[in-house]
């Protein structure tokens, strides 16, 4: 009988190598979706993951075999305290791609900024605002410098987030005088987004710190009898190329990565957080004080993680326009079960 192959499948995705600890806790968005509106609006926003409980709502889209039944869902709880636009920046397109012209900062910023980084003495937001408008024929994106405030929401940290947020939708022009409206202002997630569409989720996943091959790749755990190891590859490659290729499995940085999750829909945005805080609070986060969104399904990281919201760059075709009836939220405490 002649040699028979085993079934030896490739363990593991190669598409999110290397494995790499991300830079920051904050992720970084690449790309914003151009959307055809007539008014400009910001394009983004951020909130720190508070929890996961479940809901039951009315199903709403068309082609489900439930539609119109009552349905649970899992949702994500985030607590979205009011964003503070403290800047503005405008870009140009070169051949090298997009470059920092000018930008504009609000007069007199919070003193949570000194933590971020060190403040100039004076800003001359007149002078700068000016610049801008002499520059706007060059500007082809513009973009407003916001920061978070953990101090409203049960975050114990006094740092905030500092996140460049597109804005889309109108003329230049359009966009120039929305951004000067806001600078200064605060700004809530109900201005941003509305209940029943879908954002992109983009965040940094939970850390696990240096993992072998089979947790970290799902490589096989080899029998008792093996020489050497048991829970590692059995062969490091070929004798030749005289190296190990980058495609073997090996032990490594798990977790921690950014990720980004494609459509997950707002079943709601609430003002007071009382009305979904289970009974002594989230664990590990404590109650939801202020402005929150519920999203549906779960998103990478722990509790107290900052998560950016984005419009949908690739949005499904069919999506209910009206937002879900939410017929109950369970407050059930997770630490009782």
């Amino acid at each position: 009988m002649g040699h028979r192959k085993k079934h030896a499948p490739k363990r593991g995705s190669l598409a999110y190598s290397p494995r790499k600890r991300a830079k920051s806790i904050l992720a970084r968005i690449r790309y914003w979706p151009k959307i055809e509106a007539e008014t400009p609006r910001l394009l983004g926003f951020v909130g720190y993951k508070a929890g996961m409980t479940y809901a039951m709502m009315v199903e709403d889209r068309k082609r489900s075999p439930n539609f119109g039944k009552e349905v649970i869902r899992p949702v994500t709880v985030l607590e979205t305290p009011p964003l503070l636009v403290c800047g503005i920046r405008v870009y140009t397109k070169t051949p090298y791609g997009l470059r920092t012209l000018t930008e504009a900062w609000m007069e007199d910023p919070p003193d949570e900024l000194e933590r971020v980084f060190t403040l100039p003495e004076k800003f001359n937001t007149e002078e700068n605002l000016k610049r801008i408008a002499e520059k706007l024929e060059k500007t082809s994106k513009i973009r407003v410098i916001a920061i978070t405030q953990p101090k409203q929401a049960s975050m114990p940290k006094k740092k905030p987030e500092v996140a460049e947020i597109e804005i889309g939708g109108g003329t230049i022009q359009q966009q120039f005088e929305y951004a000067k409206s806001l600078l200064g202002k605060t700004i809530n997630p109900a201005e941003v987004f509305k209940e029943g569409q879908n954002v992109d989720v983009i965040a940094v996943s939970t850390g696990k710190g240096f993992q072998g091959p089979v947790k970290r790749w799902g490589v096989k755990i080899l029998q008792h009898k093996g020489r050497k190891t048991k829970r590692g590859v059995a062969t490091l490659g070929p004798w030749n190329p005289h190296h190990v290729l980058y495609s073997v499995p090996r032990a490594g940085q798990m977790g921690f990565h950014q990720r980004t999750e494609y459509n997950k829909r707002i079943l709601k945005i609430g003002t007071d957080g009382k009305e979904i805080t289970p009974k002594g609070g989230f664990m590990r986060y404590g109650p939801v004080r202020g402005p929150y969104m519920l999203l549906e399904g779960s998103i990478p990281g722990p509790e107290k993680r900052p998560i950016k919201l984005r419009y949908p760059t690739r949005p499904p075709k069919e999506t209910p326009e009206e937002p879900p009836q939410i017929t109950y939220i369970s407050l059930e405490s997770p630490q009782g079960k």
